[in-house]
């Protein structure tokens, strides 16, 4: 077993802008020791910070604004089996209003860090370079002038008329209108029309060989100077894609400085992992859940046969696909949905261990709302002391499962603090909060206990949190959380079953919602079994014994593949969610007595479809007698055999010849000749 690693805690009351209760602090991280306050960690305290590098092991410094200063200093050290770790408890916690209340909370965000998530995938993307600059005349000249001594480049021009054919080409020049591109950093592909190089002989003005439509060609970068509409959605997460108004100069020279540094390979996560075998997407050609599909800004996702695939290298990783995915098929990998909860846990215990209330949790992400945070603290009053900050890469991944299961955990209320570049985008997320509050609400808790706060005033935003209204406790519960989506929805909805004001069986769900159950038809329903072998996650089976459909409801996503598939049309939908043991038996929804071969005995087929077949079958004219018609009351083996032996069985052949034997050749050497005379052995011959 590996030893497990000795961790030395620093915290820094940053020359007493902060007031932090050592005791309280300990108390809230189970600590048997007290922790020691420093005034200036990163200034006359620097020793303390030397000492615990050099004894290795893992470092916790509770200081991000200096992080550069102790990484250098750690790089100064003995070579020590070292690890250094940041959280920030001066903007999120330490400068607010109530500064003598802020311990509880510097507990949380200092517990907090010490979970380490499971490490996301990585893929690498290569880039050798070869930039295309995309744009009218002068401007996408001057620009690739720039690039030209990093990049390999080339320029497509958009309009060539302020153009001044230069003295010394150090791009290749052409003219065109990109119709189509694709791709991502690396390995981008577009299609020209209009496309024409530009003739050597040029004089006073940019002159071009005859154009044509439809040239192809591949780049690792484009800058796109045109001012039209980007090539490519959401083009912001689009690495290696560069849209620039061409007047903007402050976003072209950001623009270029990144693009000459734009070459080699370069690492990137792999956000969202894909698990086809419990896709809901579609069966046999009937499309049931497009979620993801629907919800992809960036367009990294695909039909692929009867899944969907993922183009890890487009994705921006927003996590919309994994937030409304209704198996878990497509689930976010950065962090997983196990450490957000159990992070939330570590946060929730030491709040609670050091005294601290009625917790919110502020889930926010590691870009604007950190911005967003920052300019509260330090132009404002900072955050009410009972909001708890929890980063992640992209609020957009949270799923009515992880939303209730914050709740489930002990707080009282969560706010996600989304990004409003993109309101489009929230769609996914708006609308899992609104079935996670659909459920709240039928179980009695008084709310809204959840909110996302999409506001780029950071004022505006404060003043939100200020107001938030004092609820109910949520009992505080602890439960092993796992890594597959449905059953961590179940085990929360079920612990918010067993505490809520008003727990109620069963209660319906809004359209799109992805539990509920199925109704059939008995009256029109064949138990052709199209729908069970149509399921795509097992909620609908089927009986080797007796003609029969049964139903568990707790896996049934509601993606509507097996009403879409029924030739019958008999199956309906019931959106609602059952939080008895109910939904997890297999239940019986449609079953006959099996129909016995009339001419071996043997079960099979659905004695009320027989029957009704039977009878549709008697006035036709391919079954006009009663030993036609028994055919169709027969099992497969009987009926092949009755068919063959029929005597207008048009496979049937006439009688087979007898096989003559050597006795036929000797008789035949014995008969007499037709003029009654012996064979004489010459007679055989020839």
């Amino acid at each position: 077993m590996k030893e497990k690693r000795p961790e030395t805690l620093l915290v820094c009351s940053c020359q007493r802008s902060m007031d932090i209760d050592a005791k309280a602090l300990a108390q809230g991280l189970a600590y048997q020791h007290a922790i020691p306050v420093h005034t200036e960690l990163c200034r006359a305290g620097l020793t303390s910070f030397e000492a615990a590098a050099r004894s290795g092991g893992i470092v916790h410094v509770a200081c991000t604004q200096e992080a550069p200063l102790f990484r250098e200093v750690a790089e100064e050290q003995a070579d020590t089996d070292l690890t250094l770790r940041f959280t920030n408890i001066r903007e999120n916690a330490g400068w607010c209003a109530s500064k003598s209340a802020a311990t509880p909370k510097m507990a949380a965000l200092i517990a907090g860090a010490t979970h380490v998530s499971a490490p996301a995938n990585q893929m690498t993307l290569k880039s050798d370079g070869v930039c295309l600059v995309y744009g009218p005349g002068e401007h996408a000249l001057a620009a690739a002038a720039r690039l030209a001594t990093r990049l390999d480049v080339t320029v497509l021009l958009t309009d060539s008329t302020d153009a001044l054919p230069p003295s010394l080409i150090t791009a290749p020049i052409a003219k065109g209108r990109i119709k189509s591109a694709s791709g991502h950093l690396g390995a981008f592909q577009i299609e020209v029309d209009g496309y024409a190089a530009v003739l050597p002989s040029s004089r006073d003005t940019l002159q071009f060989a005859m154009p044509r439509d439809g040239a192809k060609s591949t780049c690792d970068l484009i800058l796109d100077l045109s001012g039209k509409s980007p090539l490519f959605s959401a083009h912001e997460r689009r690495d290696g894609y560069f849209a620039v108004k061409p007047d903007d100069a402050t976003s072209l020279s950001d623009a270029l400085f990144e693009l000459s540094d734009m070459i080699g390979e370069f690492e990137k996560p792999v956000y969202v992992s894909y698990n086809a075998a419990i896709c809901a997407h579609a069966r046999s050609g009937k499309v049931g859940c497009s979620n993801c599909l629907d919800n992809c800004p960036l367009g990294a996702i695909a039909p692929n046969v009867d899944g969907v695939s993922i183009d890890a290298a487009i994705c921006g990783g927003c996590g919309n696909c994994a937030a409304v995915c209704p198996t878990g098929a497509a689930s976010y990998a950065y962090p997983h949905r196990e450490d957000i909860l159990a992070r939330a846990v570590a946060m929730l215990d030491a709040y609670e261990r050091a005294g601290g209330k009625r917790p919110v949790m502020l889930v926010h992400d590691e870009r604007k709302g950190r911005e967003t945070i920052d300019a509260i603290a330090r132009f404002g009053e900072g955050l009410p002391i009972n909001i708890i900050p929890l980063d992640l890469n992209s609020v957009l991944q949270l799923g009515h499962e992880t939303l209730l299961g914050l709740l489930a955990l002990g707080a009282e209320q969560v706010v996600v603090l989304a990004p409003p570049d993109h309101p489009a985008e929230l769609a996914a997320l708006e609308t899992q909060t609104e079935l996670a509050t659909h459920i709240l609400d039928r179980l009695g808790y008084a709310g809204p206990r959840l909110r996302v706060l999409s506001e780029r005033d950071p004022f505006v935003a404060a003043a939100t949190l200020d107001e938030l209204p004092r609820l109910a406790a949520m009992p505080s519960n602890r439960f092993a959380v796992s890594g597959a989506k449905r059953e961590t929805a179940r085990l929360t909805l079920t612990t918010l079953h067993a505490g809520a004001p008003k727990p109620q069986d069963t209660i319906a769900l809004p359209n799109g919602a992805p539990y509920g159950r199925i109704a059939i038809d008995a009256n029109g329903c064949t138990l052709c079994l199209a729908c069970v072998g149509a399921c795509p996650t097992g909620a609908l089976g089927d009986n080797a014994e007796r003609p029969e459909v049964s139903f568990v409801e707790n896996a049934c996503v509601q993606c509507g593949i097996c009403r879409a598939t029924c030739p019958e049309k008999v199956i309906t939908l019931e959106p609602r969610y059952d939080f008895t043991t109910r939904a997890l038996d297999r239940q019986v929804l449609n079953g006959e007595e099996p129909f016995n071969c009339i001419s071996c005995g043997k079960p099979f087929g659905a004695r009320k479809m027989i029957e009704r077949v039977t009878e549709r079958l008697r006035s036709h004219s391919m079954f006009p007698n009663e030993a036609q018609l028994a055919i169709i009351q027969m099992c497969d083996s009987c009926r092949v055999t009755a068919m063959a032996n029929a005597s207008d069985d048009p496979f049937r052949g006439g009688e087979r010849p007898r096989v003559r034997t050597t006795d036929d050749y000797l008789a035949d050497r014995t008969e007499p000749l037709k003029d009654g005379k012996p064979r004489k052995p010459d007679d055989f011959l020839g």
